[in-house]
């Protein structure tokens, strides 16, 4: 298994992509592509199949993933 810089739960700042800038806290880390969801940023439109919750079907915006190397731990400041 490979180890990475980050984990679920971490705080991070990209560094790359459209979302250059921005930070937030890591929902899922997917170890086989190499890539992290993060709450709330590289939304992406899903649409969904007719079902009980959505009788007439739906588009779902969600968290879309970033590679690992785009994204470092946000520092914390010391007191």
């Amino acid at each position: 298994m490979t180890k990475f810089h980050v984990k679920k739960g971490d705080d991070v700042v990209v560094l790359a992509g459209k979302e250059k800038g921005k930070s937030g806290k890591i929902i899922a880390v997917l170890t086989k592509k190499e890539r992290v969801v993060i709450e709330g940023l590289q939304m992406i439109k899903k649409h969904t199949r007719k079902n009980q919750q959505n009788p007439n079907g739906a588009i779902v915006e969600r968290e879309g993933s970033i590679h690992i190397s785009n994204v470092k731990k946000a520092e914390v400041a010391a007191d």
